[in-house]
């Protein structure tokens, strides 16, 4: 089962150690979920499509998956 967190600095700190990170928009209620995979845990946060950009600037993940879109980025740290 996959874990919710509901504080940013919280998830900020968790994509430090993640393996990728997922965005998935859900069209109907306007929000979007940013998934973290890291080696035992599925994490989850739940943001609005408003401040999607200013979480993505912050996540450390070095590999980003847009499900929705079938967009990858990859990022060099």
């Amino acid at each position: 089962m996959p874990v919710e967190v509901t504080k940013l600095e919280d998830f900020i700190e968790i994509t430090g150690r993640a393996v990728e990170c997922r965005v998935k928009k859900n069209k109907k209620s306007k929000t979007v979920k940013v998934k973290a995979r890291t080696k035992k845990y599925l994490y989850t946060y739940k943001t609005t499509e408003d401040k999607l950009s200013e979480v993505l600037g912050k996540v450390k993940c070095k590999r980003i998956v847009y499900v929705d879109e079938g967009k990858v980025e990859e990022r060099k740290q």
